[in-house]
């Protein structure tokens, strides 16, 4: 079994600044499946961190910056943290999640 550094973690940013944390995920696969079922994804901030660092976090992304995550998640792909087919179904959630709420 091989053990995750990078972790995802979803918060629900409320329309005050506000935000919540709504989960924390070490896969694509259950960052989609069982994390961003939970909130609309409008109002969802993900952030990548690296386990036991006291590093700033490797990536956040809202709404606004969702077209530019697969550019942050190109390195990943690289060192395969992160298979291509992952983050293209992640970037397909989010992009068809937005299409779709609209």
């Amino acid at each position: 079994m091989m053990f995750r550094k990078l972790y995802w973690v979803t918060e629900l940013v409320h329309s005050d600044g506000r935000s919540q944390v709504t989960g924390i995920f070490t896969s694509i696969p259950d960052l989609i499946n069982r994390g961003l079922k939970r909130a609309e994804v409008r109002n969802v901030r993900l952030t990548l961190s690296k386990l036991d660092s006291s590093e700033p976090p490797i990536g956040v992304w809202t709404a606004r910056d969702f077209a530019q995550i697969e550019d942050g998640l190109a390195e990943f792909v690289r060192t395969d943290e992160f298979s291509a087919d992952h983050c293209r179904a992640l970037v397909n959630f989010l992009s068809g999640d937005l299409v779709g709420s609209r």
